[in-house]
């Protein structure tokens, strides 16, 4: 009985001792819901003194309560809506990437060949997510004018029914979806948005800083010493994911089917379209800048956002 009191009694101060944290992320099947379940099973959070709370949210919605400041840190951070944010006065910093770019456009119409053969035709496509506003982007340099395609908008999780059920000519999404989607209907052709040759020749990088982690600025100038805990946390599941395939799929996609997590396995194995990429921010300020200049050149950002958007470790 002492024993096992004495247990209790540390168990309590531990947790008592823990930060608690709340952070928004996007619901699954998306790259924001991809770390989450494995900092949890694997306690990671608690391993560097926080307590986390993940929240899902869809992307619109998450949008507008991280720039509220009813969650004051984002786990589903895009580039391009922290510096529309910064922009419209909401203080806020990308603390440090997760992800690279990648995205994809599928469709099982004959038709459809090309970007090109997509104007006139619905699209299905999550709208207010970055990854869409980089489609955007790529499909001009392609010629391809992004006004002239019939856009549905949906929830992520929405994208793959879309797809499978064929309700538009074609469906634009990313990873993990884009790899579940396969599994389930092999029979889709991709169309070839020239991401590696675009990008270079526009940033003179390959790298394409896309998602990672970002909060408000008074929250962090309060929380200086928990910020490298929480990129500690994020590393150490990120790490974990690549030595552990297998294990890390069934964690993501614990209702997904065998094949569904095999893909996800291999997917996570290759990471050339999935682009597990943990750095600071400050690390990667130059790549960050450019798809800030991205953004700039297909009117969704009106200016430069401030330096401060990019947090600089200390």
């Amino acid at each position: 009985m002492c024993v096992a009191g004495c247990m209790s009694l540390a168990s309590a101060v531990q947790a008592a001792s823990l930060e608690n944290l709340s952070i928004v992320v996007f619901g699954a099947p998306s790259l924001g819901a991809f770390l989450p379940p494995v900092i949890k099973h694997l306690k990671l959070d608690e391993q560097n003194g926080l307590s986390i709370t993940f929240v899902e949210r869809t992307p619109d919605a998450y949008t507008a309560q991280f720039n509220s400041g009813e969650f004051l840190i984002g786990g589903s951070a895009s580039l391009l809506t922290v510096g529309q944010a910064d922009l419209r006065g909401v203080k806020v910093a990308y603390l440090f990437n997760l992800f690279d770019y990648w995205g994809a456009v599928v469709t099982s119409r004959p038709e459809v060949k090309t970007l090109r053969d997509l104007e006139g035709k619905e699209l299905a496509a999550a709208r207010g997510t970055t990854n869409y506003l980089m489609f955007d982007w790529f499909a001009r340099q392609q010629g391809v004018d992004p006004m002239k395609l019939s856009v549905v908008n949906t929830a992520t999780p929405g994208l793959i029914g879309y797809a499978l059920a064929d309700r538009a000519a074609a469906v634009q999404l990313w990873e993990p979806a884009y790899t579940i989607l396969l599994s389930k209907k092999p029979s889709l052709r991709t169309l070839d948005l020239q991401i590696a040759e675009k990008w270079t020749a526009f940033a003179g990088s390959r790298n394409i800083p896309y998602l990672g982690v970002a909060a408000h600025i008074d929250w962090i100038d309060q929380h200086r010493e928990t910020v490298p805990k929480l990129y500690a946390t994020y590393k150490a599941a990120a790490d974990w994911i690549v030595a552990h395939p297998d294990e890390a799929a069934m964690l993501i996609s614990p209702k997904g089917s065998t094949d569904d997590q095999k893909a996800l396995a291999d997917l996570i194995r290759s990471n050339e379209r999935l682009g597990l990429n943990v750095r600071w921010a400050s690390d990667v300020r130059k790549e960050i800048e450019a798809v800030y200049a991205a953004g700039k050149s297909i009117g969704f950002l009106g200016a430069d956002p401030a330096k401060t958007s990019i947090y600089q470790v200390q």
